[in-house]
């Protein structure tokens, strides 16, 4: 018989289930140790100890963490059948129960007598993602136009865990980069002098990227702004249309209204949309993001530059589109075409070489030439006649920096400290102590003293406030010995853990009413930030780093053999994915089985053609991202179906099953293969094509210190070839230069032989047999992105116990959170 799918979790007690113990500690040695005798030793004994595993000194009672790590391997190993080896002789199912229901008692009854490692969170900062939405919560305003952290140094992970404590270190250039991004921001958005509205209005002399001037001059004489294609591109010709005549900027960081006069030209081109790589069914979209003259090349891509604003253009007048944009003091207002062509020089040169009879035989000394193009043929493009701006706009109360920092009546001279005391206390996310307004109010006199004004002398303050340990760090106010944390030190984990953001006013009164360590309030409040529209932070933040997402696009595919890949942004797709579809669980309460196979997904228009899928036909951009149906579909569903995992998983240039087990054993499973010796070389490439992988792999495996590692690894990866690098569906390999492409084959074998032919089988043995280890590590990874810490083996009881607490709701992964949140173990240091 197949053992059950929840043996795998390590520590579950079968106790409760009806398989109490009848034997006393000789028997339940003796088991112990017949089984290792006959099944074990062989290879595991003190003169062999292969991998690095010995047990013939194994022995119950469990009295060391080493000895509860090496119980948790065994019971791993024998319930997913990997060992004893295939070829060697294999217990019955007697036997496997037997010395299982002895190893699960023998680690329950360990439960308290085996010390922690000293597993306790290190007092941590806020990473540079937490750092930056803890600024924006506290100003009230999107702070991505300033790029606080673009300079910082990049941010250490464990496990890909961007909130492990332990990694989170503070260099002394860090500490720099915090007073420089408090300076600018405080300058820049409550430091700025009083500025009249003003109009700005440009209707001429449209100069654009030096490629393009001849013929926009011949043609145009500069008088309109054009959009050739879309910004992602290597040629830079006409991505970004930036305005000539104000490449200064405005004057002072506010908001602006814009009134751009475009219109969609030629859409109804009769040339070959494959020249342009663009769906001529959907509407122009125009994009305005911000550009900075002395941040780099107007024309290019810049570090910042999110999007301010879109929107369709008409194609048959021209039409004043309206938006209200924030930006900051000395950028300019560029606009970008997201859906434009891809690669407007390559598109120029095809069409210039394959419609040249439209043109009566005139011909260009060059093909790169768009003049006649611009002149009489149909090339598409979005052209810019006028452009208006005018501010920066009045606000209400001065705005939202300055109602944040100073209340609604803005600065008051009179009650300066009494003001920055009110903001510290929402920055620390504490009440303040005698030892916190001391500084606040020295510094603040001592710039008075200074004869700065008393506004510079309260901004000034505020710099600091922004710069102290109490801001940057998630410190705690729990006194020691105390391991339990106190409210406000809960409410502070539970916010970043939820939101990544500091606590909102009503998680504060339950702080400071003493009733958040209460259970039930507790709870309350988790509940009702799951509900909250902030959780964004949670999902976004932690399948970033469970899953590695955060690193997708880092070996980006090769331009030529992949032009949708960047013509149509699918890396922002393929994240969009997976955040929706975990949200979609987290808010439903889905079963967690459903992350290894679903029967829905979430797709846009861009994605359901990557996939196949029939909404490919009827979805628009405009429509966004839908709930598809995968019912009977054997290519997707669950998150192996997934571009996203498939990319990241991927090297950029070509897929291995290596690569790709290992992300599924460590990203999913829990399980960690070890690194390969020095002296294993390692797999030959075949740039030539000629081999598959799997016959590279077959050589590779053929090395008996390969090998072992490769038996477990492997079966994991095999079934993911039927997709190619950025998660699309193949059933062949690309032609190589010589003969045919190779066919995948994507079958394999799991070392406890259970045996599939392709992906949809595979998908069935992982949901069958490892979904105890899938959600095990899960609850792991859960725990230690919302306390801050690695958990250790010591933790498996509390996880243990959140899995069984959430059986009744069948695992659903809102569930697990809400038990992962009112655990021992995130409740405590």
């Amino acid at each position: 018989m197949r053992l059950p799918a929840f043996h795998v979790s390590g520590l579950a007690i079968l106790a409760a289930a009806g398989f109490a113990s009848a034997e006393d500690a000789a028997s339940q040695q003796r088991i112990l140790q017949d089984f290792l005798g006959n099944y074990c030793l062989d290879c595991h004994d003190k003169e062999s100890e292969k991998g690095d595993r010995e047990f013939e000194t194994f022995k119950l009672p469990l009295d060391s963490e080493a000895a509860l790590i090496s119980a948790k391997e065994i019971i791993d190993q024998i319930t997913l059948k990997e060992m004893p080896p295939k070829k060697a002789d294999q217990p019955d199912d007697e036997e496997r129960l037997a010395v299982l229901r002895v190893l699960r008692e023998g680690s329950q009854a360990a439960r308290g007598k085996i010390a922690s490692s000293g597993g306790r969170t290190v007092m941590r900062r806020l990473s540079s993602r937490e750092y930056e939405n803890t600024l924006t919560t506290l100003f009230g305003r999107r702070l991505d136009t300033l790029g606080l952290t673009a300079d910082f140094p990049k941010e250490k992970t464990t496990q890909h865990l961007d909130t492990i404590g332990q990694s989170l270190v503070t260099s002394s250039f860090l500490v720099d980069q915090y007073f420089q991004a408090a300076n600018r921001l405080v300058e820049t958005r409550l430091g700025k002098p009083p500025t009249e509205p003003q109009t700005w209005t440009f209707n001429s002399n449209f100069v654009q990227y030096e490629e393009l001037q001849g013929s926009h001059k011949k043609v145009f004489n500069f008088r309109y702004l054009n959009l050739y294609e879309q910004p992602n591109t290597d040629t830079r010709q006409g991505g970004y249309g930036h305005i000539e005549d104000f490449k200064k900027g405005v004057p002072v960081s506010g908001l602006y209204d814009l009134e751009v006069e475009a219109q969609a030209m030629h859409r109804d081109t009769h040339y070959d949309p494959e020249i342009f790589g663009i769906d001529f069914s959907e509407p122009f979209i125009i994009g305005v993001v911000p550009g900075d003259v002395t941040k780099g090349h107007i024309h290019y891509p810049q570090s910042i530059e999110p999007l301010l604003a879109s929107s369709t253009v008409p194609d048959d007048k021209p039409t004043r589109l309206k938006f209200r944009v924030w930006l900051e003091g000395g950028q300019t207002p560029r606009f970008i075409f997201p859906n434009g062509p891809y690669e407007s020089r390559a598109s120029v040169i095809n069409v210039n070489k394959r419609y040249k009879d439209d043109f009566g035989g005139r011909t260009e000394k060059s093909d790169v030439s768009r003049a006649i193009l611009l002149e009489e043929g149909k090339l598409p493009h979005i052209r810019i006649s006028e452009i208006k701006i005018h501010g920066p706009l009045k606000e209400e109360g001065g705005g939202a920096e300055e109602r944040a920092v100073f209340g609604k009546e803005g600065f008051q001279e009179s009650r300066a400290l009494e003001q920055l005391h009110a903001f510290a206390e929402k920055a620390y996310r504490r009440p303040l102590t005698d030892s916190d307004r001391q500084p606040i109010r020295a510094l603040h006199e001592k710039r008075l003293a200074e004869k700065a004004t008393p506004r510079q002398a309260a901004l000034d303050a505020l710099k600091l406030i922004l710069c102290s340990p109490s801001f940057i760090y998630l410190s705690e106010i729990t006194e020691e010995p105390s391991q339990a944390l106190k409210p406000y030190d809960l409410a502070t984990r539970l916010s970043y853990a939820l939101w990544s953001a500091p606590p909102d006013a009503e998680l504060l009164a339950a702080a400071k009413s003493g009733k958040l360590t209460e259970d039930a309030e507790l709870e309350k409040q988790i509940q009702r930030m799951l509900a909250d529209k902030q959780v964004s932070g949670f999902i976004q933040g932690f399948t970033d780093s469970w899953l590695n997402l955060r690193d997708l696009g880092g070996m980006p595919p090769p331009r030529e053999t992949n032009r949708s890949y960047y013509a149509e942004d699918l890396p922002s797709s393929m994240k969009e994915e997976v955040r929706l579809f975990f949200q979609d669980m987290l808010t439903h309460n889905g079963p967690v089985a459903g992350f290894l196979n679903a029967e829905h997904t979430f797709a846009d228009k861009k994605l359901a053609k990557l996939y196949g899928l029939p909404e490919q036909q009827s979805l628009r951009l405009a429509d966004g991202f839908r709930k598809v149906n995968l019912k009977g579909n054997a290519h997707r569903g669950g998150l192996m179906g997934m571009a996203g995992v498939l990319t990241v998983s991927a090297n950029g240039v070509e897929t291995s099953p290596v690569t790709r087990g290992v992300w599924v054993s460590e990203n999913l499973l829990g399980i960690h293969p070890p690194p390969p010796p020095d002296e294993v070389p390692a797999i030959e490439p075949d740039v030539s094509g000629a081999t598959t992988i799997r016959e590279r792999l077959a050589k590779h495996s053929s090395d008996k210190t390969c090998a072992e590692c490769h038996r477990k690894i492997d079966p994991l990866g095999f079934s993911l070839e039927s997709f190619d690098p950025v998660g699309r569906w193949r059933e062949y390999y690309p032609k190589p230069k010589k003969g045919g492409a190779p066919k995948v084959d994507s079958s394999g074998e799991f070392p406890s032989g259970e045996g599939y032919q392709d992906f949809a089988g595979f998908r069935k043995i992982v949901l069958e047999t490892r979904s105890g280890l899938f959600t095990r590590h899960l609850v792991r990874q859960m725990l230690a992105y919302s306390t801050g810490r690695l958990m250790e083996t010591a933790d498996d009881f509390a996880v243990e116990d959140i899995l069984k607490a959430a059986e009744k709701d069948n695992q659903g992964l809102r569930s697990l959170v809400v038990e992962c949140l009112k655990s021992e173990v995130f409740r405590t240091r």
